[in-house]
């Protein structure tokens, strides 16, 4: 509906029946409404405004079927109110004196509607050929701008996974591989702006928090024995909020991979994104052995990925919210709508 005007049928059915033939029909089926609407006014106020219910039919046909359906559905109309609406009705012969004079400025009125109505249909027509190159232009343009990200983000991850590589084992290399992992998550949120189902500017949750475990998954080695599940609704987030969410899943998901089994054989770790009332709620849990009030305090005060989810925490809009025992640890972050 909201593309209405900009409706021309002898073009949208052209692979269908030659233009003339689309004019010609459409000509004859607004003339067939006009003279409907007729019959139903003459049941009320018989032969009113003779001429009067030819204007829409006139304007309809050449709106959107071209002026040379406007100039057959005017000559219709006409014909149909001379015949049938003035005296002697059922004849083409002279009317009333005063029928002739009337009948030449019907006609000047119909050829200045269909000249109005021919003016206004190719200034839209203008307009929507200049927007659809503009849309065109905008698209290519985000295309190559995707195509570079790409690269930039590639090119990133390939120099801090070479580095990680160099570093062997220890603190450098696997203060590298959480470098790595951010940017990898940066770049997954990046990627669903430009597919899916989601407005643009925006990123799926479901689609993003599922691809996102599956490779937290295979990056941290979580095969058999620590087992990583994802549950996630459909939300359409904006790609700021996506990205710091991706990241929060990120940092608390690679430190209970690392720190809540150190003396277990196994365990389960899961993520699940939820639309809760005008907002939602990410919550990632584990059974691991669990931290003790004092730990939780430390840990608040300390290290660098604590530092970075309360960032990210404060970014997406959210309040994090910790509970940790011998049955193990549940981060929740309620995130605002």
């Amino acid at each position: 509906m909201g593309r209405i005007g900009e409706l021309d049928l002898p073009a949208r059915l052209a692979p269908y029946a030659p233009a003339w033939l689309t004019q010609l029909l459409f000509a004859l089926l607004c003339a067939a409404a006009g003279v409907v609407a007729r019959l139903i006014v003459d049941i009320f106020a018989p032969g009113a405004g003779p001429f009067a219910l030819g204007y829409p039919a006139v304007l309809v046909a050449a709106l959107f079927a071209r002026w040379q359906s406007g100039a057959l559905a005017a000559l219709l109309t006409l014909l149909h109110s001379w015949y049938f609406l003035l005296a002697p009705v059922n004849s083409f012969y002279p009317k009333g004196p005063g029928d002739g004079s009337r009948l030449l400025v019907i006609v000047i009125a119909y050829v200045i509607m269909i000249a109005v109505a021919e003016t206004f249909r190719r200034a839209v027509r203008r307009a929507a050929t200049e927007r659809d190159r503009q849309i065109a232009e905008r698209d290519l343009f985000l295309e190559e701008f995707d195509h570079r990200v790409k690269n930039n983000f590639t090119l990133v991850a390939s120099l801090l996974d070479m580095q990680r590589r160099r570093a062997g084992d220890g603190e450098t290399a696997e203060a590298l591989a959480s470098a790595l992992a951010r940017v990898e998550s940066i770049a997954r949120a990046h990627r669903h702006l430009y597919r899916g189902t989601a407005a643009p500017g925006t990123v799926d949750m479901a689609t993003y928090i599922h691809e996102l475990c599956t490779a937290l998954e295979e990056a941290l080695f979580l095969r058999g024995a620590i087992t990583l599940t994802c549950t996630a609704d459909h939300a359409a987030l904006p790609r700021d909020r996506a990205v710091s969410i991706g990241l929060i899943v990120n940092e608390l998901v690679t430190n209970a991979a690392k720190h809540a089994f150190d003396d277990r054989d196994g365990g389960a770790i899961k993520v699940a994104f939820e639309t809760r009332g005008p907002g939602w709620r990410l919550t990632v849990a584990d059974n691991g052995a669990g931290m003790s009030p004092v730990a939780i305090a430390a840990r608040r005060g300390g290290g660098l990925g604590h530092r970075l989810v309360e960032g990210f925490v404060r970014q997406a809009r959210g309040t994090i919210r910790t509970e940790s025992g011998p049955e193990g640890t549940v981060v929740t972050v309620d995130l605002e709508g």
